[in-house]
């Protein structure tokens, strides 16, 4: 079940204006970012590589772990979803990699303004972010062994990031009702809703 966010101290208008301009620094970094064409690139798959990006989104080399994030951003520049496979992809090559679950992990989460002009931001391990709208969605899955909530955010094309637990729950305090159903309770971001649960009858 997610709650309803508890009241919050009003922002000062140095507050607000503050995280405008952090918002807006970061939609100014996304737009500045430059990253490889993957989806137009057509080389034949050339089999695997011996990469692993683990549940908790850190990268394997060979059962090594690739501790140099610069090396990490390289390989996720150039990620492809294809169905349910990943692929390392560049004009000349397509190499299937293991992915435990999600390729990127959202380890960090900031609110940026209340109410319908509330936006979230997202971190990734990669030190990306995203922001959540209605082209970068957050859905919930359920974990078929756990019956769990599994949280995700869309970050481009096919790829999502797992939404880490600490910062799901930061997002469920903020859950408020839709407004055509009262029982469905979910977060605004972007001027976009997005469902997180539903409310039984019971509780």
């Amino acid at each position: 079940m997610v709650r309803s966010p508890p009241e919050q101290t009003p922002r000062s208008p140095q507050d607000a204006a503050a995280g405008d301009d952090r918002l807006a620094a970061i939609r100014a970094q996304l737009a500045a970012q430059r990253l490889p064409p993957v989806h137009r690139f057509t080389p034949a798959e050339c089999g695997e590589i011996d990469i692993r990006i683990s549940r908790d989104g850190r990268w394997y080399y060979r059962g090594t772990p690739i501790e140099r994030p610069e090396m990490v951003r390289l390989f996720a520049s150039v990620l492809r979803r294809e169905g349910m496979r990943h692929y390392l992809v560049t004009p000349v090559e397509k190499l299937a990699i293991t992915v435990e679950d999600a390729p990127y992990v959202a380890v960090g989460m900031t609110r940026f303004g209340h109410d319908e002009g509330q936006t979230l931001a997202f971190r990734l391990q990669t030190d990306e972010m995203v922001i959540a709208d209605a082209d970068h969605p957050i859905r919930i899955e359920e974990d078929p062994e756990t019956g769990m909530p599994r949280p995700y955010v869309r970050v481009r094309d096919a790829l999502d990031a797992l939404i880490a637990r600490p910062v799901y729950y930061e997002l469920a305090e903020l859950a408020i009702p839709a407004a055509d159903d009262p029982a469905c309770l979910g977060v605004r971001s972007a001027g976009a809703f997005f469902p997180l649960g539903r409310i039984d009858a019971g509780d």
